[in-house]
């Protein structure tokens, strides 16, 4: 293990910070993702054809912007926003910079994946909230959040370890990040066990992010 020692000694202190400028991004897209992503998906259930307060105008404008950025391959929207990116932080290059794309692929991400969860909520919640005379924010807040929350709890797993993923790729345009770091001391200077030990960090944070995200899932699990 003499090499893992040398690998530590010499860039532990840069794989930290690359560590913590990861985590950087994560935690502010996360937060996009459920200030914005959660009620835009809310949107999108609620004004569907047939829903608990349907409006098809609202619904393809949600819906438009939700397909238009997941079908962007993430590289390309990160080049496409450069332009916004610059007017917004004053710069593309550095983390923060990097996080705004990955904020609006969180928002998107985030928001379909909502919809899917409340679209398994038992027809049933919706007949009880309508009965009882519920407003819209009184059946969101009160009958379907609840009924779905262990779901959007593994759902916001889902998307944190998707982000995390594209979080990579961002190093590539100057993000900084795990990413950059592999690609600058291990891809550029042909360095294959630092490469290796970096995707196992990288593997390990996937790990850890899927078993708290469940373990919290199944706690809020009323079933």
């Amino acid at each position: 293990m003499t090499w893992l020692t040398d690998l530590l000694a010499e860039y532990g202190d840069d794989m930290l910070e690359a560590l913590a400028e990861t985590g950087y991004m994560l935690v502010v897209s996360l937060a996009a993702a459920v200030i914005i992503g959660l009620p835009l998906g809310v949107t999108v259930f609620l004004t569907r054809a047939g829903g608990f307060a349907e409006n098809r105008a609202v619904w393809r404008a949600a819906n438009l912007y939700i397909n238009i950025v997941r079908s962007f391959p993430f590289l390309l929207l990160v080049v496409f926003l450069i332009p916004f990116t610059r007017l917004v932080m004053g710069t593309t290059f550095g983390t923060q910079a990097a996080t705004l794309p990955l904020c609006v692929v969180a928002v998107a991400i985030y928001a379909r994946l909502v919809e899917q969860i409340l679209l398994e909520v038992p027809p049933g919640i919706s007949r009880v909230a309508t009965s009882m005379g519920a407003t819209v924010p009184q059946a969101v807040g009160q009958f379907f959040l609840p009924e779905a929350r262990s779901g959007l709890v593994y759902a916001l797993t889902s998307a944190a370890i998707s982000l995390l993923s594209y979080s990579t790729v961002l190093g590539v345009v100057g993000g900084g990040g795990i990413g950059d770091f592999a690609m600058r001391y291990g891809y550029q200077e042909y360095n294959d066990a630092l490469m290796y030990l970096t995707i196992l960090v990288i593997i390990a944070c996937v790990l850890l992010i899927q078993l708290v995200g469940h373990r919290l899932s199944v706690r809020l699990d009323h079933r």
